[in-house]
């Protein structure tokens, strides 16, 4: 690492991409990075030169989440870069390429429950089965009553994946005086148990008996693409689905083709295969019965606060010369490659 970077209190240039409400200047914790030379980008960016002409004189690159990749395509342009701050994991950073250009990753671990995003579950629900946004439009239009929803009380929710997130779904539907149903890795069935909420025979009970059936699944080798065409086929004509957790858990086109079909009948998405999705000709953006949100589940102030809050104290400690929560320190030890 070069010496410049154990120097006390350094001036740093700092590049915060992708803040797409350009929200971060508001937030309390933007006051660390005083005195600190900073700019923000609003946009997201997918050409690779132009991302790396912005960031030419970039040496701390700040990060929110998976909103950019960072690998070596980009790693080889930026020659000034000396650190890549965030909060939470790093699949889409290479942390090989990061230690072969010098540049070090500090991305804290820590977490908080992420409320935001059962609440904002639980607003697709409501939204969804009583018809809210087309409702608030029509009245807007000059329409008075269009539709008849659904309500909670007496039917079915399904849970699949119960685990911080999706228990705390399930609480709420209990209080809504919904009938449980969880599905999931025994992990999620033996908590469910111990809970007292009841488990489903099968995957494929579930999904043929859920009124409502919320993923609170993670990605990984296993649960990517996990539900496909013939699991939404089992889902009644009157069923709602809702992610909120990936996209990627459903194979591609599947949902579509399945709201095309009417099994199920309704779903409320939160998140997509390729984002941020602008395209306003995107198959499920074009459906009627799909309720769609631009990726909010996490989106909301609190969470920013901690998050940038945490990757604002990494950027400061880099500065005062004693990096935290470093993800490749063999930075610290090998010379400057640069």
């Amino acid at each position: 690492m070069r010496d410049a970077m154990t120097d006390a209190g350094r001036k740093l240039r700092i590049s915060i991409l992708d803040d797409y409400q350009d929200v971060v200047r508001t937030l309390d914790c933007f006051s660390r990075l005083r005195g600190h030379d900073v700019t923000i980008w609003n946009d997201s960016v997918a050409d690779l030169a132009l991302l790396a002409e912005r960031l030419a004189d970039t040496e701390v690159l700040v990060l929110l989440r998976e909103r950019t990749k960072v690998g070596e395509p980009l790693l080889s342009r930026l020659s000034k870069l000396e650190l890549i701050s965030q909060n939470g994991h790093v699949p889409h950073i290479d942390l090989a390429a990061c230690t072969r250009h010098g540049v070090l990753v500090s991305s804290a671990l820590t977490s908080r429950p992420s409320y935001p995003t059962v609440e904002l579950t639980w607003g697709l629900i409501l939204a969804a089965m009583r018809n809210i946004p087309f409702e608030s439009a029509a009245l807007r239009a000059g329409r008075w009553q269009s539709t008849i929803g659904a309500g909670l009380h007496g039917r079915t929710l399904g849970i699949y994946g119960f685990g911080r997130l999706g228990s705390m779904v399930a609480r709420i539907g209990a209080a809504f005086g919904m009938d449980l149903l969880v599905w999931g890795r025994q992990g999620s069935l033996d908590r469910a148990t111990a809970e007292g909420f009841p488990v489903a025979q099968s995957k494929e009970a579930l999904f043929e008996d859920s009124d409502v059936l919320s993923l609170h699944l993670r990605l990984n080798a296993d649960t990517i693409g996990l539900i496909g065409p013939t699991e939404l086929a089992l889902m009644k004509p009157t069923a709602l689905l809702v992610n909120t957790s990936r996209a990627e858990l459903i194979r591609p086109d599947a949902l579509v083709a399945a709201l095309r079909a009417g099994r199920p009948g309704k779903a409320a998405i939160d998140v997509f295969e390729h984002e941020p999705l602008t395209d306003p000709n995107n198959p499920l953006l074009q459906l009627p019965n799909a309720l769609c949100t631009p990726h909010l589940g996490y989106v909301e102030r609190d969470n920013y606060e901690f998050a940038y809050g945490n990757a604002f104290d990494q950027v400061v400690a880099f500065a005062q010369g004693t990096p935290i929560n470093v993800h490749n320190s063999e930075v610290l030890t090998q010379e400057d490659p640069k």
